[in-house]
């Protein structure tokens, strides 16, 4: 950096130190953290505009010459392009990883106090435009939702908030960023509940519903009044409809349980290949490429395509969907082409971001639950039982089935779908369709897609305030690296001299690599420590004796808290994969941080 630089650096600095001190003097703490939320809520419904904006231009740009009735060749090559350039951008640009955009945020509330990379604030917006608007069958939500949160990240990073504050603002992001690209408040609140787990206490339900309703109007600003889709409820609900409701959520459950199976089975299989990234890329684009060739309403977000469902009423409105496909213009293949492109999709995704694109499950997931709603109600009414299901309602309530299920959310679920069409009406059903799902993926998976990767590692944030706070706890806060080692050869001597002038009443045995051999317990060799006549007859290995237990560097802070309550120690040592010392963790110190995170977390 040069001294220009350096300058401007310490300029900014100064600014911001001034402007905290006005600002401490004329603006209380919860005043200013509305203001921010009111700007992040600003900010995230630029982005997703921006986001959107990008993503249609660049898939009008590449398709609008496509023929309907035919198949088109180009379906083959766009997708490779794509996730080429999003390749290339990553690499040389960014130089980071941006991809799983929502289970970035939760590890970043979990176990980065919150803070989350400045460059989030806009490179997953290109790299997702570029994948998307290329075919990349995957969704622009949890680009900007780890958008959103990054901005609230970065003010708060800004004006030097406490981890608390951060977390708030980071919550608040997430949920103005849903509801600037559903024009759904309500829903953008309830996701920071069920899938960012901020707690809504009464200091944070505000500042959220804040940036929720500020994101909601500038949306409406952006690209008018309109909802998402021309909904109107035709068949109102009715008793009779239970049974097929409850059968649509089981249905619901059991495709969410195949999604998450199949989606993690196909990011373990891509990342064996992550030391071969143009064996990847290939292999991931091929597949794409030949799935939206096949069927293409996989081509991006898939929008348009449920929008055949949700305002159409006939055979004839409906084989709309067939367009561009081998099956255009065969309206009998038209169940069968549904129920095809709803087993695919999540291939499609996974190949997409398997092969280095960048995008979400969150539009994926509406996705197939929205084919695999109307797929059910169809077979249905076909079966000509003498109930008929209503096919625009069902694929309304398969959407909601499938993201209760696949992200363990029925309340967003149930919001977003309401505020997504106007379709207040409709709640009964969605409740249960919803209830259905949850209750049928629960036998299976306890945490969401989001969520299984963080959960194996233990760094899940979770309602639970002793699990959470346990969670925010971090090995390397807890290490008191100020030991005093010993050789296992050294004499009695020279230890009660080493014992003499030690800081901490553990005395570690280390070979000559650092391996941890065993402790010297001071209580133990208490008799004998002044007996001069023994000092040359023992050694070190003579004495020494092996840890009531060890740590490893990586251990979740809630296994350590059994292994000290099982153990009773007061110190235990942290060692690494190779058994070399790293330090020692202090039972009292642990506690001591608890108690403190707790009063932290617990605190409005």
């Amino acid at each position: 950096m040069d001294i220009t630089e350096d300058n401007s650096t310490v300029a900014q600095i100064g600014i911001i130190d001034r402007f905290d001190k006005w600002r401490s003097e004329f603006i209380s703490d919860r005043q200013f953290v509305y203001i921010l939320a009111f700007l992040v809520g600003v900010l995230a419904s630029v982005a997703a505009y921006v986001l959107h904006t990008m993503i249609c231009e660049i898939e009008e740009l590449l398709t609008s010459g496509f023929k309907m009735t035919n198949v088109n060749w180009l379906y083959l090559l766009y997708p490779v392009i794509g996730i080429w350039l999003t390749t290339l951008f990553i690499k040389y640009v960014v130089r980071d990883s941006i991809s799983h955009g929502i289970t970035r945020v939760l590890y970043a509330l979990a176990t980065n106090k919150s803070k989350i990379k400045g460059h989030n604030t806009w490179t997953s917006i290109v790299a997702s435009a570029i994948t998307i608007g290329f075919g990349g069958s995957v969704g622009a939500e949890a680009p900007i939702v780890l958008t959103g949160s990054a901005i609230g990240s970065n003010l708060g990073k800004l004006f030097k908030l406490d981890d608390r504050t951060l977390m708030l603002l980071v919550g608040c992001g997430g949920a103005a960023a849903v509801s600037a690209i559903f024009k759904a408040p309500i829903a953008g609140l309830v996701f920071t509940l069920e899938i960012l787990m901020v707690d809504l206490t009464m200091a944070s339900l505000l500042p959220i519903l804040i940036a929720t309703v500020t994101a909601t109007c500038f949306s409406y600003l952006f690209t008018g009044g309109s909802s998402m889709y021309a909904f109107h409820v035709d068949y109102e609900w009715q008793l009779h409809r239970i049974p097929a409701t409850i059968l649509l959520g089981i249905f619901c459950g059991f495709l969410s349980l195949y999604f998450m199976r199949v989606m993690t089975w196909c990011e373990d299989g891509f990342g064996k290949l992550s030391k071969y990234p143009y064996t990847k890329l290939l292999v991931g684009a091929l597949v794409l490429s030949s799935l939206i060739f096949l069927f293409p309403s996989l081509y991006g977000e898939g929008y348009d395509s449920m929008r055949v469902f949700i305002e159409g009423k006939t055979v004839e409105d409906w084989q709309s969907v067939l367009r561009g496909s081998m099956f255009a213009g065969n309206a009998k293949y038209l169940v069968l082409y549904v129920g095809l492109v709803m087993i695919t999709k999540v291939f499609a995704t996974s190949a997409t971001n398997g092969s280095g694109g960048c995008g979400g499950t969150f539009a994926p997931t509406l996705f197939i639950g929205g084919f695999a709603g109307f797929f059910f109600s169809r077979v249905w009414n076909m079966q000509e039982v003498g109930l008929y299901v209503p096919e625009k309602n069902f694929t309304l309530y398969g959407m909601a089935a499938l993201m209760s299920g696949v992200m363990h959310a029925p309340l967003t679920g149930i919001f977003l779908i309401a505020e997504l069409t106007g379709g207040y009406q409709l709640f009964i059903p969605l409740l249960i369709v919803s209830i259905s799902s949850y209750l049928t993926i629960n036998i299976f998976e306890h945490h969401s897609i989001y969520a299984m990767r963080l959960a194996r590692q233990g760094k899940l944030l979770t309602h639970h305030t002793d699990r959470s706070v346990l969670t925010l706890m971090t090995m390397d806060k807890m290490l008191d690296r100020r030991y005093t080692p010993v050789s296992p050869d050294m004499e009695m001597g020279k230890l009660i001299h080493v014992i003499s002038g030690s800081l901490t009443s553990y005395i570690p045995v280390l070979d000559d690599s650092g391996v941890l051999l065993g402790e010297i317990d001071i209580v133990k060799i208490r008799h004998i420590m002044f007996r001069t006549e023994l000092y040359h007859r023992f050694t070190v290995s003579q004495l020494m004796s092996p840890p009531l237990a060890t740590l490893g560097v990586n251990d979740p802070m809630e296994e350590v808290m059994k292994v000290f309550e099982k153990t009773g120690a007061i110190t235990l040592p942290v060692i690494d994969v190779n058994n070399v010392l790293v330090g020692y963790i202090s039972r009292v110190k642990m506690f001591d941080n608890y108690r403190k995170l707790v009063a932290d977390y617990s605190t409005e």
